[in-house]
């Protein structure tokens, strides 16, 4: 297992960030190593951030101007390799915006910390396995 593995946080709202950073702890679950948060408030700094390496993406899509939706889309057509993507989404009904994004996982703001380090948890085995 890797030492740690890098969640990028994209939002323009530090509520939010701060939301997702509580509710996934230092480690989302006992299986997968310890996280460690890189924030993002602009579409430039999330591309940056992907270029560095990023392990899991976490992107608002409430975001403004450039929702977490639009952003999602974005890098799974540019980025190879693109690293899994868990979107926030504002309402359950945005679901399908979800699947329409590429998202590999979606839950609903605000944070649920048992829902959204479950999800987290699973992305982040999924791409350890890839790596394996």
């Amino acid at each position: 297992m890797q030492a740690t593995a890098t969640v990028l946080v994209y939002s323009d709202d530090a509520n939010i960030r701060e939301q997702v950073r509580l509710a996934a702890g230092r480690r989302p679950a006992a299986d997968v190593p310890p996280v460690e948060f890189l924030e993002c408030a602009t579409l430039p700094a999330v591309l940056k951030a992907l270029d560095d390496g990023v392990d899991v993406c976490v992107l608002d899509g409430e975001t403004a101007p450039i929702g977490g939706m639009g952003v999602c889309r974005q890098i799974k057509d540019e980025i190879f390799r693109c690293p899994p993507v868990l979107l926030l989404i504002g309402r359950p009904q945005d679901a399908w915006l979800a699947t329409w994004s590429r998202a590999e996982a979606a839950v609903t703001l605000p944070v649920d910390p048992v829902e959204f380090a479950d999800a987290l948890a699973a992305l982040l085995r999924r791409r350890l396995a890839v790596e394996a």
